[in-house]
C-alpha cells in the first residue's frame, strides 16, 4: 500500500513544480526514504535525477514563451555545476557511514542527512510563507552582479549535492532581489538551472551507487505527468497563496523529520 501512495506522490512532485517554480525536491526525499524505503544517500541520487528531469520538461514551457533569461542562467550555474558534481561525485562518497557521538547517540550519515534536509526543509518554508519579494519589470545590468550571483550558485550547488535538494526555493530569491527579473522569468530560469544542475549532479552518482533504472524512469515518468497538471492549474489557482499554502505543509515536513530522526 504504502509503494502504490509513493507511486501516486510521485505526480504531486511534478504538480508543485509545475505550480510554484520548485517544491520537488522536498517532496521527494521523504516519499523515497518514508515510504519506498530507500536509504537517504541513494535517495538523494534519484531525487536528482527525478527532479532535473522533471524541471527540463518544465522549462521547455518557459522557454516558448520567452521567460527564461539564459545568460543569468549561465552565470549562476557554471560555479553551481561544479559544485554539485564535485560534492557527488568525491565529496558524499568519502563522508564516513558514522560520524562521531553524541551523549550515547551516534550520529550516522543517514541521519546528518536527513537532519540537514529538514533544516532545508524550514528554509524553504520560511521563504514560501513570508513571500516578500519585490517585483520587477526590467532586468538591470548584471556587470555588478555577478560575483554575488556565481558565490549563491556555488552555495546552492553544494546544498544540492548533499541533500539532493534542487534548491528553487534559494534561486528563485536570488534570481528576483541580485538580477532584479520578473518572477515569472525567475521561475522559468530557475527550472532550466535546477535541471542542469541536478542532472550533473546525478551524472556523479553514477559510479558511486546501484540505479534501479526500471523504478527510477517510471517514478520520473510519472513526475512529469504531475508537472504538465501542475503547469495547466497555473490558470486557475492564484500562485502566491497557494506558494504560502505549500509553505505550512513544508514546515510541519519539516519538523515532522527532526522529531522522526532525533526524538521518536
Amino acid at each position: 500500500m504504502t509503494e502504490i501512495i509513493g507511486f501516486a506522490l510521485a505526480t504531486v512532485i511534478g504538480i508543485s513544480l509545475g505550480l510554484i517554480g520548485g517544491g520537488g525536491s522536498i517532496l521527494t526525499l521523504p516519499i523515497l526514504v518514508y515510504l519506498l524505503g530507500f536509504n537517504p544517500v541513494l535517495s538523494t541520487a534519484y531525487s536528482l535525477f527525478i527532479v532535473g528531469s522533471t524541471s527540463l520538461i518544465g522549462s521547455f514551457n518557459y522557454m516558448k514563451k520567452g521567460l527564461v533569461n539564459y545568460k543569468t542562467a549561465i552565470i549562476f550555474a557554471i560555479p553551481s555545476f561544479i559544485a554539485v558534481f564535485l560534492t557527488r561525485k568525491y565529496l558524499m562518497p568519502a563522508i564516513p557511514e558514522e560520524l562521531f557521538t553524541l551523549g550515547g547517540m551516534v550520529i550516522t550519515k543517514d541521519l546528518a542527512i536527513m537532519v540537514l534536509f529538514a533544516l532545508v526543509m524550514l528554509m524553504a518554508s520560511y521563504s514560501m510563507i513570508t513571500d516578500n519579494k519585490p517585483e520587477s519589470d526590467e532586468n538591470e545590468a548584471l556587470k555588478y552582479k555577478i560575483p554575488l550571483i556565481a558565490a549563491e550558485g556555488l552555495v546552492v550547488g553544494t546544498l544540492t549535492g548533499v541533500v539532493g535538494a534542487g534548491g528553487g526555493f534559494l534561486i528563485i530569491p536570488a534570481l528576483v532581489l541580485l538580477v532584479r527579473l520578473p518572477m515569472k522569468m525567475a521561475v522559468g530560469t530557475s527550472l532550466l538551472i535546477i535541471a542542469a544542475k541536478s542532472l550533473i549532479g546525478f551524472v556523479g552518482d553514477l559510479g558511486n551507487q546501484v540505479i534501479d533504472w526500471n523504478f527510477l524512469l517510471i517514478f520520473t515518468g510519472l513526475s512529469i505527468v504531475g508537472i504538465f497538471i501542475g503547469t495547466y492549474l497555473t490558470k486557475f489557482i492564484p500562485g502566491g497563496k497557494l506558494k504560502k499554502s505549500f509553505g505550512w505543509f513544508v514546515l510541519i515536513m519539516a519538523v515532522y523529520i527532526l522529531l522522526k530522526e532525533i526524538v521518536l
